[in-house]
């Protein structure tokens, strides 16, 4: 007797997912790669690769997932890789700000209450 698999068949629908509705969905994927082979300086494929980014309906759920899993290379949502650090970066460090005043706030609270 053959044994019945735990997995679902292939053919139960899908859910829907944000790269579904994505513009590059479909385009060579090489394209938000750049490496500028060819004697293409990586810029300029940056660039064609962010006018995918222009016109897409799922952009800012893109940069989300880029920024969440710390996509390391290519273009994502609209930003290079370097775009991507410097937002990071800053967000490190309006977060660190936020802390420290949060800290001189409880240390003036705990001396104005002693």
């Amino acid at each position: 007797m053959a044994r019945r698999s735990r997995y679902a068949p292939n053919n139960l629908p899908r859910p829907h997912h944000w790269m579904d509705a994505a513009a590059c969905n479909g385009a060579p994927v090489a394209l938000f790669f750049p490496v500028g082979s060819g004697g293409v300086p990586a810029a300029v494929d940056v660039r064609e690769a962010k006018r995918f980014c222009a016109r897409c309906p799922v952009q800012a759920e893109c940069l989300r997932h880029a920024l969440t899993v710390r996509e390391d290379y290519g273009v994502w949502g609209g930003l290079d890789e370097n775009e991507r650090a410097e937002l990071i970066r800053k967000a490190r460090l309006e977060a660190e700000r936020r802390r420290r005043r949060e800290r001189q706030k409880k240390k003036a609270n705990a001396g104005a209450a002693a």
